[in-house]
């Protein structure tokens, strides 16, 4: 049966097996007769018949999760378990305010989590809207329009300017075609289409007979065999990728579950330990068993988890206002561990402007200054000769050419300049216009009469103009081998050797270079065919043009290796562009080379290892290449930032510690696939977002030194009381309530803790080296500095309390009544030592004096706040009936503040120890938050 064999293997690559073959490495004629089908396309009863064997050109959609098995995965982590318990625990004893209270903390976080999981899947679906909805087919030899999902291998699709390529297609035939293949290979120019036969190894952008799916025609028109459908595509490919990435988690996350698996182990077993000892002193079980309680209730840092989602919100935001976008929250506190960022090339290190750089005539060559397509600039001789405030009269021409012999048109002001057409040609008439050209009198003074438009395979463009004397003239540009065949010169083969030589030095500096020529028009007419340009003309000069780096980016990626950040370039650009622009940018030493994908496809794990360590500019390179290359880092302990736009971007992406797309020039797919979106492309914007991120996590380790002392504290102060507080008429004496310490821990400790994820960064934020990812959220000095605060807040507390109690059962007061003023004296003392440590954690290093008073007016509204609730608690009856507190005198207030205040000046004594310690040992490192 005809087709057959070849549908049986097309069959297993649409099931995300191997494609069938390198159709780039054959003729077309190969390709028709291999796919059973002819340049009239198939019949309509055989395209039906191969359809129906090979299912339609569409993507498989991935099985999504359900909505439950998402709300689970939420709740399944140690912290959320500790909550779970201090809810039962309060709706246990009766305390249903207090219960509902740590479960909608719970509600929140499951909600949150919920919604960041629901978007993950997005990543797949927006690949399926890259496939067009229909397209033209040769069926039989007559044009019809079919859905393009009944496209089958074998089917002939004719293209034209702005149609999407609807499945991979091996081109037959073109005239001037030009794809938009960045989203694939990430070239920044459209790539011109030919249909010659190329090598087998031709990488993926440089197979110029292959139009494939989701790609857009730019001009041109051409036809192309249908060789690929569905999940046997580059596009299918992509899908599978991204269905085989997970998203990691990140650094944070995996420490805060450390944190709450020890959480929950150190409270379960001192809550055993407490009961038993209060069993041990002769406690009913009823009272032991509340002593255990609360204390657990007291350990459990309920609102911890909405600090944390406050804190990163916060910074989330932050990082909106210096224009990078945050799609998962933990992302902005990966972004401040990341060791290695792996950047795409344009328009994120450069302008995504092709710019020419140098103008090169027999006479001279010329330096032109100015970058982008803002019009400004000048030209100075490139062999240190000086500014040239008039240009010669030959290199004048050679702009006038390029300014002619071309169709863009640059449009706009200063500041939003933007080139309508071809990127190159673009750069062509911004050059003229830095020459002080007005290129749109020119073109009205010398009008174009006819022309000879660009094809890929004469590799030239021809236009003919009236000058302003009644002559004629052609202007000749394209490729220098083919504008040099074509020109006479009067050293013979010498000089044009020459200029061949002047191509090579430019091309091996990173431009790219067109060759311009001049000559009459054949008998003076007034039309201009391909047989007129054969020969006779004289060479011009040449024009060597780049996408020219960000200066901004430049500055950004010193800044990445101040602070211990290595930068990797990896692009889909030719080896010698991103070698250039990577020793520009300074990626890239001058003895060093980049590394093409190619090489990468053939090195194993091990070498890709060693080669990943030491090369920073990557070229040429394939989807698969950048998911390698990716994984080959993280499996070295690297914490990896990877950007990127385009659909081949996405599942290196996605498999990334953090994914950064592109706002403007980025894929729907990129977007979903990514962490974060630049609004403006800038590499710049990383940086900056990276500074947000190291402050996001300094200021979580500050909230996470000033809430878990309280914690501690709460569990000291009820271990204490247990183990040598006499009994009170039978009953356990206990210095605070359950309901007291969820005050503390839910109203005091939030209100308290958000103010320091406002705090101002620190002076040596991206002045040291990146965190290691394993490093524990809890080092060496939060713990030591937890556990010497706890212990103080802890005697104060008990200090205050059995004197408040003895000194007012000795007046006589009634035990219940005294022991009211005493458990409202002491959480008052812990509230205080709250506000007083609150001005310490301002900065875990420094005295608050030197960070300002004032740089952070939010703590100062969080004290307010936290006091007036106190007050409150204290003084307004209702609240003393539901929290069992009473009303204290001006006299128990003073000893409260006194006592609470020791805690301020003991850190302060402690950070200038370590102020002057640090000093003596100046040269091994700055210090660091949390460490």
């Amino acid at each position: 049966m005809p087709g057959t064999r070849e549908m049986e293997a097309t069959a297993a690559a649409t099931r995300g097996e191997a494609p069938v073959r390198a159709w780039h490495a054959a003729p077309p004629e190969a390709v028709l007769r291999e796919l059973d089908a002819s340049a009239g396309g198939l019949s309509p009863v055989e395209a039906k018949r191969r359809l129906e064997v090979l299912g339609p050109n569409a993507l498989p959609r991935a099985a999504r999760e359900s909505a439950w098995a998402l709300v689970l995965r939420q709740v399944n982590t140690p912290l959320i378990y500790v909550l779970l318990a201090a809810a039962g625990v309060a709706l246990a004893m009766g305390k249903t305010v207090d219960g509902i209270v740590v479960l909608g903390v719970v509600v929140l976080n499951t909600l949150i989590g919920f919604v960041q999981e629901m978007r993950a899947g997005r990543a797949i679906e927006a690949l399926i809207d890259m496939v067009p909805e229909t397209a033209t087919v040769l069926r039989m030899g007559e044009r019809s329009v079919v859905p393009a999902p009944q496209l089958v291998p074998g089917d002939v699709v004719e293209l034209r300017s702005g149609d999407k390529v609807p499945a991979d297609l091996r081109l037959l035939s073109v005239r001037s075609l030009r794809v938009e293949e960045a989203a694939l290979t990430g070239e920044s120019v459209p790539a011109a289409k030919s249909v010659e036969a190329l090598a087998e190894g031709a990488p993926l952008g440089d197979r110029v007979n292959m139009a494939y799916g989701g790609t857009l025609v730019t001009y041109g028109t051409g036809t192309g065999v249908v060789v690929a459908t569905g999940a046997a595509t580059e596009l299918g490919r992509i899908s599978s990728m991204l269905r085989e990435t997970t998203h990691l988690e990140t650094p944070l996350t995996r420490q805060l579950a450390v944190v709450g698996k020890w959480l929950t182990v150190g409270i379960l077993a001192t809550a055993a330990l407490l009961m038993a000892v209060g069993m041990w002193r002769g406690y009913p079980l009823m009272d032991a068993l509340l002593a255990a309680i609360t204390m657990a209730v007291g350990a459990i840092p309920e609102g911890l988890p909405a600090i944390v989602t406050i804190a990163l919100a916060i910074g989330v935001q932050r990082m909106a206002k210096r224009r990078a976008v945050i799609r998962r929250l933990p992302a902005c506190e990966t972004l401040g561990s990341t060791t290695v960022i792996c950047s795409d090339k344009t328009g994120t290190l450069t302008r995504n402007e092709m710019t020419v750089q140098e103008a090169w005539t027999p006479r001279a060559a010329f330096r032109v200054s100015g970058v982008g397509y803002a019009p400004h600039g000048e030209f100075s001789r490139a062999d240190g000769g000086g500014a040239a405030w008039k240009l010669p009269r030959d290199a004048q021409e050679l702009l006038r050419a390029g300014a002619l012999c071309s169709d863009a048109a640059l449009h706009g002001e200063d500041g939003t300049w933007r080139v309508d057409g071809d990127p190159t040609e673009g750069a062509l008439v911004v050059a003229a216009r830095k020459a002080g050209m007005d290129v749109e009198a020119l073109r009205r003074e010398w009008p174009r009469l006819d022309g000879v438009p660009f094809e890929s395979e004469r590799q030239f463009m021809a236009t003919l103009h009236a000058g302003p004397d009644g002559s004629r003239v052609v202007y000749l540009k394209g490729a220098p081998e083919v504008v040099v065949a074509r020109c006479d010169f009067a050293g013979g083969g010498e000089d044009a050797r020459a200029v061949l030589r002047e191509v090579e030095r430019m091309a091996s500096a990173g431009m790219r270079v067109l060759a311009f020529a001049a000559g009459p028009a054949a008998g003076g007419e007034d039309t201009l065919a391909e047989a007129d340009v054969e020969d006779g003309f004289v060479f011009l000069g040449l024009q060597g043009m780049i996408d020219p780096p960000r200066p901004e980016a430049m500055r950004s990626i010193a800044a990445c290796h101040r602070a211990g950040i290595t930068v990797k370039m990896i692009t889909g650009d030719h080896r010698t562009t991103a070698a250039a622009i990577g020793r520009e940018l300074g990626l890239l030493a001058p003895a060093d080379r980049a590394v093409a994908g190619e090489e990468l496809a053939a090195l194993t794990d091990a070498e890709l290892a060693e080669v990943v360590r030491r090369v920073n500019v990557f070229a040429r390179v394939a989807p698969e290449h950048k998911l390698r290359l990716v994984r080959a880092l993280q499996a070295q302990g690297e914490v990896v930032a990877m950007t990127g736009d385009g659909v081949n971007d996405a599942p290196a992406l996605r498999q990334a510690d953090i994914g950064v797309a592109m706002g403007i020039t980025g894929t729907a797919v990129s977007k979903e696939s990514a962490d974060m979106v630049l609004v403006d492309d800038n590499f710049a914007s990383i940086a900056a977002a990276v500074e947000e991120g190291r402050r996001v996590y300094d200021n979580l380790i500050k909230s996470l030194a000033f809430v878990l002392p309280t914690n501690l504290g709460l569990a000291v102060i009820l271990l204490a009381a247990v183990a040598f507080f006499p009994m009170a008429g039978g009953s356990p004496l206990l210095p605070m309530t359950p309901t007291q310490i969820l005050w503390i821990n839910l109203v005091a400790t939030v209100a308290l803790a958000l103010p320091l994820a406002f705090e101002a960064m620190e002076p040596d934020v991206m002045s040291r080296a990146p965190r290691r990812p394993d490093a524990p959220v809890l080092g060496g000095f939060v713990v030591a500095r937890t556990a010497g605060v706890a212990l103080l807040m802890a005697a104060g507390a008990l200090g205050l309390f059995l004197y408040e109690y003895g000194v007012e059962t000795a007046r006589g007061v009634p035990a219940e009544v005294a022991l009211r003023e005493a458990q409202t004296m002491a959480v008052t003392t812990v509230i205080l030592f709250q506000v007083f440590y609150l001005l310490n954690c301002r900065s875990l290093h420094d005295s608050v004096l030197r960070i300002g008073l004032w740089s952070n007016p939010a703590v100062y509204l969080g004290i307010a706040a936290l006091l007036a609730l106190q007050a409150a608690l204290v003084y307004l009856p209702f609240m003393n009936a539901v929290f069992g507190t009473a009303p204290l005198n001006a006299d128990a207030l003073v000893k409260s503040v006194a006592v609470a205040s020791t805690v301020l000046v003991a850190i302060s004594l402690e950070k200038w120890w370590r102020s002057a310690t640090a000093t003596g040992q100046r040269g091994r490192g700055p210090a660091r938050p949390g460490g």
